[in-house]
């Protein structure tokens, strides 16, 4: 709703004065510093100084202004409403209401809008609170495969703009896959295509940090007007905020926010929305509610190919084509791994002045090759039980107790025991937050039927080879 000034207030019939010559830009810039004298310098830089004029209209002599975000516009108009009301009229008294929307629903109504002069806000008041992303990572470097096809094409199309399919979107991969890798390529082609637009990048770490000193500090709007104001908004590891409650409930309001004022979020994890345990089940509704794609570990193709890649972009011709598939044979399962043994090679042969061979590969790396053997997850675990017993993988974690869901849960936990080193807490964590004595019970009865069920040992044995390759 506008706010309207006191009925009898007069207003002139000409208003002409406010809106030819040019005025109106100079009566918002007068505005502007009344505003800021009255109600000080660092709440006006928070809440005032972001508000762009669109114009005045003739038919209901309404000043129109806009702010990025609903939340924002909501806010202003609350605590703030009348005072720029009062500062209008002191400057012209034909101004009879104010109108406070929305970036988005200003821009779209500008142009159908009839006596509206529009002005262009001055560069000064932009924001400069922009994202510097590693130039490394961007999608010419990210090399595609089977493995990760899905989520690398759902990136570049949330990165290219126009309407939003996506929205939104969720990888995730265990780490060392290239999550962070494709958000920084998501902000690289964004920031390209759109130069003017806020984007915002930050792990949950660092949202839970920001959000708690901001609270300590009492200037939680600062924080929230950062984020909400964001075009696009990425958050990184967003496990991490499992079990805190406050900042939980934050990051819901900020996802609301964004989501209803139609901009991007790209959120990745190292797990699927489902398996967040301690995470609110209705932030788990908004995350699912685009696109969930994840990245499994790379194919043997696809690590030779990052390894070649990688070997190119160092312009080095000490790596032959024996070497690197030794390297892409022997790590499988992590790629962060992977290139991080080719520079410890290449690093070890030129301090050493040596030759890089195979020998000279199982000489440097031989306990990394051992460390390296297949590692296998919980969600791994889950997964391939779930397709042996042909159940869904979201009732492992269920509350479900019937006999085809209950006894392939147990095996998965007897699995997680034995093939994982996670501890009996956290195994039953990730199986729906069950009690560390479930685990227990389940390990135990699993033993016990394995001795006197063949065909239980069979699924058994059968699950163990798939897993361990």
């Amino acid at each position: 709703m506008p706010v309207s000034p006191p009925s009898n207030t007069p207003v002139p019939q000409d208003v002409a004065a406010l809106v030819d010559g040019g005025t109106l830009g100079a009566a918002w810039l007068s505005v502007r510093e009344t505003l800021r004298k009255s109600i000080g310098a660092r709440s006006f830089d928070h809440w005032l100084k972001p508000i762009q004029l669109i114009g005045f209209c003739h038919e209901d002599k309404t000043i129109r202004l806009a702010l990025p975000s609903q939340f924002m516009a909501t806010w202003v108009k609350s605590h703030h409403g009348e005072r720029l009301l009062q500062a209008w009229r002191a400057v012209d008294p034909a101004v009879r209401d104010i109108r406070i929307e929305t970036s988005a629903t200003a821009e779209a109504d500008r142009y159908e809008a009839k006596s509206v002069v529009d002005l262009v806000e001055p560069e000064t008041t932009r924001s400069t609170d922009q994202v510097s992303f590693d130039p490394r990572m961007s999608f010419a470097s990210f090399v595609a495969g089977p493995s990760n096809a899905v989520s690398v094409n759902a990136a570049k199309a949330f990165a290219a703009g126009g309407p939003m399919r996506i929205n939104p979107l969720y990888i995730h991969a265990q780490t060392g896959q290239g999550k962070t890798h494709l958000l920084h390529a998501i902000g690289h082609l964004y920031q390209q295509l759109n130069p003017s637009a806020r984007v915002v990048y930050m792990s949950a770490e660092r949202f839970m940090f920001e959000f708690v000193t901001a609270m300590r500090a009492r200037d939680t709007m600062a924080f929230k007007l950062r984020l909400r104001s964001a075009d696009l908004l990425m958050i990184d590891d967003v496990q991490f905020i499992a079990g805190k409650e406050s900042t939980q409930e934050e990051f819901l309001h900020t996802v609301d926010e964004l989501m209803t004022s139609g901009k991007r979020l790209a959120i990745s994890a190292d797990r699927s929305p489902h398996a967040l345990d301690g995470v609110e089940g209705r932030i788990l509704s908004r995350l699912t509610q685009g696109l969930v794609t994840d990245i499994q570990p790379p194919e043997y193709p696809l690590r030779r190919a990052i390894l070649a890649a990688k070997v190119a972009a160092l312009g080095t011709a000490a790596i032959s084509d024996d070497v690197i598939d030794l390297l892409a044979a022997r790590i499988a399962t992590n790629v962060r791994e992977l290139e991080g043994a080719l520079n410890r090679l290449i690093a070890y042969g030129a301090l050493g002045n040596r030759p890089i061979t195979a020998e000279f590969a199982e000489d440097v790396l031989g306990e990394m090759f051992r460390a390296s053997r297949r590692r296998i997850t919980i969600d791994e675990i889950q997964k391939r039980v779930s397709e042996h017993f042909h159940i869904r993988h979201a009732e492992m974690v269920s509350a479900r107790r019937a006999r085809e869901v209950a006894r392939p849960r147990q095996i998965a936990m007897y699995l997680a025991k034995q093939l994982t080193p996670r501890s009996l807490p956290e195994i039953g964590r990730r199986f729906g937050g069950r009690d560390h004595t479930t685990v227990i019970h389940a390990v135990r009865q699993i033993e016990k039927l394995r001795a006197i069920d063949s065909e239980i040992d069979h699924d058994v044995i059968a699950l163990m080879r798939l897993l361990e390759g």
